[in-house]
């Protein structure tokens, strides 16, 4: 007997019949013995009505009101999967962030979660019942409701398996795992049987949309064995574990690509010290967050000597950001700046790279065979990323998932050292 708790996405809960598929999946799970806690999003589309409802109101609506009006979504389909249950002859009780006690701090709309009570959901679970939880939000320390941004039902799955102990979180979506890229541009992608907490971590933080970064921060604190598999089939999907010995054989798990990022080149800049500090303490004020940086070498009379110094912001701030990045291009005596939203950041993530030399050389030279010039590079310990123009999108991910030998059904040796 153990104790599981289902995530249900707003694709899972679209529709009143999609519902009842839930009902019947949570049933099936107890009959076999668990106790079940489900976790349920707002229906398909609900968040954005609402939010649509907010923003035809007022031009800019107050962070508390919104989420008490947000919050709703979740509630909604937190009752009718209940009810769904009772008339399946199940025993359920749903029960909202504030009733399970979702303590977060007031960041209204991007709440963030401090401690959670599992003292509700044990009384429901020891009643024989099925506890239905509505996901994505909480309560501050004022008694407000909160939530916790987008996509963060997973994040409230993930804590409260943490907080009762469960034994497993399965993820249920509408795609049946992680797979090494995006089948959808990629036809050889693969779906990944196992993946470590911080190779999903990296592929999250690059643009693969399966699980929520912050879910996957705490099911790597916690050690939560998270499944993430299909809401419409019984398939095995795809563990996100531990580190495992198997795990680091693979020197490349996935591939992955994100359109979001625009890049800033600010060119000629004075090169002494504390220029590139007032750059980006500037941008940082701001709550802008920067990504890829490059500073070019020095040119010039050493005296006089400039260098371009380029970076990358997401692409929703730049509007936003630009006048504050002129301000400050004139503070450094910058000769001029180039803005770009025509790019794309591609990466490779996997644990081997830590102990396999020549991934990066060997990235570098599958993009160079398919005439793919390079922009900008970032790295980490089991990360590369390149900035590439985005309408090589298509062809850098697929060459870099089959020159890596992601498409094989065996990946041990994908990447040999070179």
């Amino acid at each position: 007997m153990g104790l599981i708790v289902q995530k249900f996405g707003g694709t899972s809960v679209g529709t009143l019949e999609r519902i009842r598929g839930v009902a019947s999946r949570a049933i099936a799970t107890q009959k076999r013995g668990h106790d079940v806690v489900v976790i349920v999003s707002a229906m398909s589309g609900e968040t954005n009505r609402l939010l649509k409802l907010a923003h035809d109101c007022v031009t800019v609506p107050d962070g508390r009101e919104m989420d008490a009006l947000a919050a709703t979504g979740e509630q909604v389909s937190a009752a009718l999967t209940a009810m769904a249950i009772h008339s399946k002859g199940g025993a359920a009780r749903s029960l909202l962030g504030h009733q399970v006690k979702i303590q977060t701090d007031s960041a209204y709309t991007k709440a963030r979660i401090k401690s959670i009570s599992g003292s509700k959901i044990f009384d429901v679970l020891r009643a024989g019942q099925i506890a239905v939880v509505a996901g994505f939000q909480g309560v501050d320390d004022n008694g407000d409701i909160t939530t916790l941004g987008r996509g963060g039902s997973d994040t409230t799955a993930v804590a409260i398996a943490a907080a009762i102990g469960a034994d497993a979180c399965e993820i249920y979506t509408d795609v049946d795992g992680v797979y090494t890229t995006d089948p959808n541009i990629c036809p050889s992608a693969r779906k990944i049987n196992r993946i470590s907490y911080e190779e999903m971590l990296e592929l999250a933080s690059l643009g693969a949309k399966v699980l929520q970064i912050r879910s996957v921060e705490v099911a790597m604190k916690y050690g939560v064995p998270v499944h993430v598999r299909s809401s419409f089939s019984d398939t095995p999907g795809t563990w996100v574990v531990g580190e495992e010995k198997s795990l680091e054989d693979v020197v490349v798990a996935g591939v992955a690509y994100d359109k979001s990022e625009a890049k800033v080149l600010l060119q000629a800049v004075s090169d002494k010290p504390g220029v590139v500090a007032k750059i980006f303490g500037g941008l940082a004020e701001a709550n802008i967050s920067v990504d890829m940086i490059i500073q070019n070498t020095s040119t010039g009379d050493p005296a006089k000597a400039s260098t371009d110094v380029t970076f990358t912001v997401p692409k929703t701030d730049l509007a936003r950001v630009k006048p504050l990045i002129e301000d400050l291009a004139r503070q450094v005596g910058a000769k001029g700046i180039q803005y770009d939203e025509d790019i794309v950041k591609v990466s490779i993530v996997g644990l081997g790279m830590r102990s396999h030399a020549g991934t990066a050389a060997r990235m570098f030279d599958i993009l160079s065979r398919e005439s793919i010039n390079i922009q900008a590079i970032s790295t980490s310990e089991i990360k590369i990323s390149c900035l590439i123009a985005s309408k090589y999108t298509e062809l850098a991910v697929r060459a870099l998932h089959d020159g890596f030998g992601l498409d094989k059904a065996t990946q041990a040796a994908n990447a040999p050292d070179l």
